[in-house]
């Protein structure tokens, strides 16, 4: 997954215009990456790539929360129901990793750990095509964020 898009700051510009301006960009981006990578089937390891960019995108869109009315708020806690899932799936891979030495004598809770990771990574997987990325969501989001902000 690419690194984060840095904004286009104009300086004379308010924040509100920047905002108006970059952010439908910086979901666009979000949106097709996140398609990618679950196009190229990630392993539940690298998935974490995909917490952390949604915790960078949630992370930025906070910091413009004065510009917008309250439908910004629907569309953190749906980014923090992406995260929380993402979470899930590192939850059991850190999990496995700590006990890595343990597990080796106890296949059957190393194969418990993994098929845990494997089965938030597929409920991620479910939530992005069905709830998150369903059609229409992009365009919710990117119309939100394009419109004259406060």
């Amino acid at each position: 997954m690419a690194r984060a898009q840095n904004l286009k700051w104009d300086e004379r510009a308010g924040v509100a215009d920047n905002a108006r301006r970059e952010l439908p960009r910086l979901v666009r981006v979000y949106f097709s990456q996140v398609r990618a990578f679950l196009a190229a089937d990630a392993t539940p390891r690298k998935l974490h790539r995909l917490r952390l960019a949604s915790k960078r995108l949630r992370y930025t869109l906070e910091l413009f929360r004065p510009c917008y009315p309250a439908g910004l708020e629907d569309r953190l806690d749906a980014l923090k129901v992406l995260q929380d899932s993402l979470g899930e799936v590192n939850d059991a891979v850190a999990s496995a990793d700590l006990l890595r030495g343990a597990l080796k004598r106890q296949p059957k809770v190393r194969k418990f750990l993994e098929g845990r990771a494997a089965e938030h990574a597929a409920e991620f997987a479910r939530h992005w095509r069905e709830t998150f990325d369903a059609p229409g969501q992009e365009a919710w989001w990117t119309s939100f964020l394009a419109r004259p902000a406060k």
